[in-house]
């Protein structure tokens, strides 16, 4: 990997284009999928180096479904809602025939022989898988970094962390390699990378798209969700994964099509609240004084907008207490096999599960229903409530987490995650949009929460919150120069344990490869 050679600037404006627009392009036969699959792999292979955003690649398979999808539309085939579309799969979620790691060494070597349903559902809605995107071990934590693939750069800085655990979706969106990739969140997964990264993420109500992967399955701190450039882009990807199915008690039949348009929002009708740090949460003071100058200029544009306080009860230990119980239900085998085969976040978590009782779980199951109980009220007043998505302006990659914000020591890993972790644990639809930048440059995120159920309404408003801000330079979604790209250092692969030939080894030999681009 070359330190001082930039990416060449793309040949083409192809791939700057919605996802939306380029399935519109498809079906009006105005473009082939596999021109957009070259573009696309040709974006990956100049530049990926600098970020390692995408991690197993799939090129050739890809090729060939990209032809079969160029013949179905010449054909005048029905096509899927993504027919034709490439798509990046976070690594936490098993994709067949292609390295599946969790960016765990004990899963070096995993393929598996079935797509999870969300893969799935996205494959059978015409997505052309072209390769996994990188994760934290196990998804532990809000740092894209890993013994088997290494870290994730942030597009804007590769030297500063892209966020996570989606971290690679997040990259790989914002410097325009893939238009559609997949996502998923328990304290911030989605909202927090798309908020390093300048894209948007958005986290469902549970049960609105099944996650089958999870352990304990009636448990709603879990989702998947989609990512995108634009919230048309995420409504994209709902209406190809929401929906019931048996994998998930949470999910409940809905139509999914329904996501394609959610429906229309006057901004100027809207009752807003706003909050810093929901009464709970460390903040920095430069973010602080972004999300104010940002709440001031937005503010003409709703009828009400308002600081609120809110009393959540015991936020913190509640979410130490579900995430942990999550941890010991998903690493019990892989842990009591080999402990020391986990690296320390996952570890970390499992500990601390063991250790607590059943009086502790039931009393954070208690407490979650309180808290949900004492968020209500809010929107008795509000349509939605707008918090910072991040606590931090992204930090440099080499540091594991935020151990000091404002001057306090955080508790553990992730107690830098908690302005979205205090809304998962309310269970209400959040988004993180893209806002402008903060004083250091860098992409700012706003989290928009929206009522209790209410996902289609707070897309509407985050649709149309996104139009308007991108009238105005101090909220428009700011984009990467990827011409201005440089290494990071150290190399991002430097955290990397196993040799590569460890990593690849049993990788079979069907056109899939698993290789770091």
């Amino acid at each position: 990997m070359s330190h001082t050679k930039s990416p060449p600037p793309s040949s083409s404006a192809l791939l700057e284009n919605s996802a939306v627009e380029l399935r519109r392009l498809i079906g009006a036969r105005q473009l082939s999928p596999v021109e957009l699959l070259d573009a696309s792999i040709a974006r990956i292979e100049a530049v990926n180096p600098f970020v390692n955003a995408v991690t197993a690649t799939c090129f050739e398979r890809a090729r060939d479904e990209a032809r079969a999808a160029e013949q179905a539309v010449m054909r005048g085939d029905a096509l899927g809602l993504l027919h034709g579309l490439p798509m990046g799969v976070k690594d936490l979620e098993p994709t067949a025939g292609l390295l599946s790691t969790s960016g765990s060494p004990p899963f070096r070597n995993h393929v598996p022989s079935r797509d999870i349903e969300l893969v799935a559902r996205l494959r059978n809605a015409g997505g052309i898988v072209v390769g996994k995107t990188n994760v934290p071990e196990m998804g532990a934590g809000a740092n894209s970094r890993n013994p088997v693939w290494g870290a994730t750069g942030n597009p804007f800085n590769p030297n500063l962390n892209a966020g996570g655990s989606s971290g690679g979706s997040a990259a790989a969106l914002a410097l325009d390699m893939l238009p559609v990739c997949t996502g998923s969140d328990t304290g911030g997964s989605l909202r927090i990378p798309a908020a390093c990264c300048g894209v948007v993420g958005f986290r469902p109500s549970p049960g609105v798209i099944p996650s089958v992967r999870k352990s304990l399955g009636w448990s709603p701190i879990s989702v998947v969700g989609p990512m995108g450039r634009s919230v048309e882009d995420a409504c994209l990807q709902m209406a190809a994964s929401a929906g019931m199915h048996p994998g998930d008690p949470l999910s409940h039949p809905l139509d999914p099509l329904s996501f394609l348009d959610p429906g229309t929002c006057d901004l100027s009708r809207l009752r807003v609240a706003y909050t810093e740090d929901f009464g709970a949460c460390d903040v920095d003071p430069v973010i602080r004084a972004a999300f104010r100058a940002k709440i001031a200029a937005m503010k003409p544009l709703f009828a009400v907008c308002e600081e609120v306080r809110f009393d959540l009860g015991d936020v913190h230990r509640c979410f130490d207490v579900l995430r942990a119980e999550a941890f010991v239900a998903g690493m019990r085998a892989t842990y009591e096999r080999d402990p020391e085969s986990l690296g320390p976040n996952p570890r970390a978590n499992y500990e601390m599960g063991t250790r607590m009782s059943l009086l502790d779980s039931a009393w954070a199951q208690s407490e979650q229903t309180r808290i949900v109980g004492r968020f209500q009220p809010v929107f008795e007043g509000y349509d939605l409530v707008l918090s910072p998505t991040t606590p931090v302006s992204p930090f440099a990659w080499t540091k594991p987490h935020v151990d000091v914000i404002d001057g306090r020591q955080q508790e553990n890993y992730y107690r830098w995650l908690a302005l979205t972790y205090v809304v998962t644990l309310t269970t209400h639809p959040a988004i993180s949009l893209p806002c402008g930048s903060d004083a250091q440059g860098m992409p700012f995120g706003l989290q928009v929460v929206g009522p209790f159920r209410a996902d289609r309404r707070l897309l509407a408003a985050a649709r149309a919150m996104e139009q308007a801000f991108e009238a105005d330079a101090v909220l428009r979604r700011p984009r990467p120069d990827a011409t201005a790209l440089r290494a990071a250092e150290p190399a991002l692969r430097s955290i990397v344990t196993a040799a590569p030939d460890d990593v690849f080894a049993h990788v079979p030999n069907d056109g899939v490869s698993a290789s770091v681009v």
